[in-house]
């Protein structure tokens, strides 16, 4: 395993500790709404202090972009963590939740760990190396078109300015696939998609320590990653993605396309 990939590993599992203990907890928790329906807890807090230290520890220089710390420093290296992404779900009991560290190497997302604590998983990839569930590889599913298939997404739930692209986009998808599911962890449904678990997946306005390590693994696992419009490129920056293995990817960029709006093709050019 590369280094930068076993520190990664040590910093989800240690915030993953934290986040167990506190789970059941509800009513203990003290939480706070960064805006609507965004939600953030000492936990979410606590979690990203112990992946930092553990980063810190080992590269003191390198540069972090935490979903509640925000830029930390400035490096060819940077570390982007979303210490409890499912923070909804936790609040509520609901075991749907992970831990997500992507390193990104000179604008390259090159490493991803995403550790789910209530089911013991860790999903890890290096770029050229391949994707991991717990040290077994895994590959992306095999459906040849939407029939059959069952696919992830996310709701608008922050941002209600393009739902009605959005719920277009559902119906069309919906009509042509076995099922479709929103499970809250947007990292949880990248690594699932990385697993074969889901055959494919697309969300709207994500942010980076959302999507960062769940990226990789699907590449390495032999998915393709890319905008509504089906390119390789822009989505980090805009949050809105689509996934799967390739003859699915193209399958959901024929269904989603034909509902953008001029806005949402603008966000997705690179």
């Amino acid at each position: 395993m590369h280094p930068l990939l076993t520190i990664a590993v040590r910093a989800a599992r240690r915030a993953g500790d934290v986040i167990l203990r506190a789970a059941g907890q509800s009513d203990a928790l003290t939480v706070e709404a960064k805006q609507r329906n965004d939600f953030v807890t000492e936990i979410d807090r606590q979690a990203e202090q112990e992946i930092i230290q553990i980063i810190r520890r080992a590269y003191p220089d390198h540069a972090i972009l935490g979903e509640e710390g925000g830029q930390i420093g400035e490096h060819e290296v940077t570390w982007i963590i979303d210490p409890l992404d499912g923070t909804t779900n936790f609040i509520h009991g609901l075991p749907h939740y992970a831990v997500s560290i992507g390193i990104r190497i000179r604008g390259r997302l090159e490493h991803g760990v995403i550790h789910d604590p209530t089911r013991g998983e860790i999903y890890t990839a290096t770029r050229g190396s391949g994707a991991f569930l717990n040290d077994r590889r895994i590959r992306v599913a095999t459906a040849r078109g939407l029939e059959g298939a069952l696919i992830g997404t996310g709701l608008p739930f922050r941002d209600f300015s393009h739902a009605p692209a959005y719920y277009g986009m559902l119906q069309a998808v919906a009509g042509k696939t076995a099922g479709i599911r929103r499970a809250g962890s947007a990292a949880l449904d990248l690594a699932y998609v990385a697993a074969g678990r889901l055959d494919g997946y697309w969300e709207l306005g994500l942010k980076p320590w959302d999507i960062a390590a769940g990226v990789i693994l699907v590449q390495e696992a032999g998915g393709i990653v890319g905008n509504l419009s089906g390119e390789p490129e822009g989505f980090m920056e805009s949050g809105n993605l689509v996934c799967g293995n390739p003859r699915l990817f193209a399958a959901l960029v024929r269904e989603i396309e034909p509902h953008l709006t001029p806005m949402l093709r603008i966000q997705s050019r690179p």
